[in-house]
């Protein structure tokens, strides 16, 4: 059962840590979205103040320009024509002139361009009140004042950079915080996408080797519970509740073997007794006919036997027994494989080609001749009547192979690629009266797998049947690295002997 510590911190659902997976990822974004979105409505609005601002100032130093052009041109009309009419115009527009002035000294509240046209306007102002000769002779103090106007523009301008500039700063410094923000906001999401990810895939891992635990037979008994959303938990129970039955399963089957291959095995022995002693003579003198009969039940006796024991190196075998690695000599094992089923080839009338030794070579002793077993036994089995048999080696720089081919029947391309699965039944038929059990090949091939070998069908133009056994270079178990040093010939043809039988 989930503990309730275990509740407390994992998500209740697969949805809802996505959902969340998806929230968390996106908060930092949208902070991030929303900080930018502040620096730029901050930056427009001191674009559009300074604009503003820029524009209005802008213009009231041309208009007081204007009103100074103005101002003096209607005071020397005056000087020439006399007329009152001017004196008012000018009136208004000194009047005009000096508010304007006052707001831009709000501008620029220590230029000294302002505080001079500020004197300079005070006696113009006076002009009209003073006689015609005074008149006229005020009116060169028009020149310094043109020249305090300029001087005042050139002072805004310069003024209207200088906001133009720390507006531009400002946008730098705003540009730079951004890019701050975004690395470490940017940085935090993939911070959190890595998080998340991790605590979706983790539980996917744990069952994915569950999975392969199952598969391969290798249960990890110190893996966890799966920890994760409650989806992904229940399904890991369910992973240990099919661990648990198939392990049960399995036991079932091993006991049902190891009970059948006990009853087989006793009254199979008792009939291969009685024929043995029928055989002798014990009950009497034979007739041909008799014999013959109680030939065909030894055989099939033996032949019960043989197929019992496959059955029983195949259950073996998928339980991956460890192989065990010395050092023997493989033309010894191909001699005693041959000695076994020395009746089964005279039978056949089958002549054997078996290459010449001492084969010195690291590999497991029993599965080598429980492979050259199988192999003879399917030479037997599907070969022709009066064919041969040939077992021939030869070493490479970093494997050994060992090559099974008999003569007969080659194996239809159809049945290749099932050749080494348990019991698959190919289109070719065994002679004799059994039938074969079809778990041959595969009990070879777990063999060969066993010592990091591999056994394959390969295509020679002489024979038209053989399999090759390739096995690697191996160190003995229990013994330091003693490679097979390469420097012996191939034994193949030339280096093979006849077998008599």
């Amino acid at each position: 059962m989930t503990t309730a510590a275990t509740r407390r911190w994992r998500p209740r659902s697969l949805l809802q840590l996505v959902l969340l997976a998806f929230v968390v990822v996106m908060l930092p974004l949208g902070v991030l979205m929303y900080q930018a979105g502040q620096a730029l409505s901050e930056l427009s609005r001191l674009a559009e103040v300074s604009a503003r601002q820029a524009v209005s100032e802008t213009r009231r130093a041309r208009t007081l320009g204007s009103l100074a052009v103005e101002m003096e041109r209607g005071a020397r009309q005056y000087a020439v024509v006399q007329e009152e009419s001017l004196l008012d115009i000018y009136a208004e527009r000194v009047a005009e002139f000096r508010q304007l002035l006052a707001r831009q000294r709000l501008l620029l509240p220590e230029d000294p361009d302002i505080l001079a046209l500020e004197r300079l306007l005070n006696q113009l102002a006076t002009l009209p009140e003073k006689e015609q000769d005074a008149f006229i002779g005020s009116l060169d103090t028009f020149v310094p004042f043109s020249r305090h106007v300029e001087g005042m523009r050139q002072a805004t301008n310069l003024r209207i950079d200088q906001r133009l500039d720390a507006i531009r700063e400002r946008a730098e410094q705003v540009q730079q915080r951004l890019w701050w923000q975004t690395g470490a906001l940017v940085s935090s999401s993939l911070l959190l996408m890595l998080l998340f990810t991790r605590l979706i895939i983790r539980p996917v891992r744990q069952l994915e080797r569950r999975i392969l635990g199952i598969g391969s037979g290798h249960q990890d008994r110190l893996a966890g519970r799966v920890q994760g959303p409650a989806e992904l938990v229940a399904l890991g129970e369910r992973l240990d509740w099919l661990t648990h039955r198939l392990e049960e399963l399995e036991a079932q089957k091993q006991q049902f073997l190891r009970h059948m291959s006990h009853e087989l095995k006793t009254p199979l022995a008792s009939v291969r007794e009685g024929s043995a002693l029928l055989s002798d003579g014990v009950a009497g003198e034979l007739s041909p006919r008799q014999r013959e009969v109680l030939e065909l039940i030894d055989a099939s006796g033996a032949e019960l036997q043989r197929l019992i024991e496959q059955l029983l190196d195949y259950n073996l075998l998928q339980h991956h027994r460890s192989a065990s690695i010395e050092r023997i000599d493989i033309a010894t094992v191909a001699r005693e494989v041959l000695a076994k089923h020395r009746l089964s080839l005279q039978s056949k009338d089958m002549q054997v080609e078996v290459f010449s030794g001492p084969l010195q070579w690291n590999a497991d002793h029993q599965a080598t001749a429980r492979l050259l077993d199988n192999l003879v036994s399917n030479a037997v089995a599907y070969g022709e009547d009066g064919g041969k048999l040939l077992i021939r080696a030869r070493t490479r720089q970093d494997r050994l192979e060992l090559e099974v081919a008999n003569t007969g029947d080659p194996i239809a391309e159809q049945d290749r690629e099932h050749l080494f699965e348990a019991f698959y039944q190919g289109r070719a038929r065994r002679k004799g009266a059994l039938k074969g059990s079809g778990i041959g090949l595969s009990v070879a091939a777990d063999c060969a797998r066993l010592q990091n070998g591999r056994l394959e069908l390969v295509d020679d133009p002489d024979w038209p049947v053989c399999f090759r056994l390739s096995l690697p270079v191996a160190p003995p178990q229990g013994r330091g690295s003693d490679p097979y040093n390469d420097t012996r010939p191939a034994l193949t043809g030339q280096h093979a002997r006849n077998l008599t039988l």
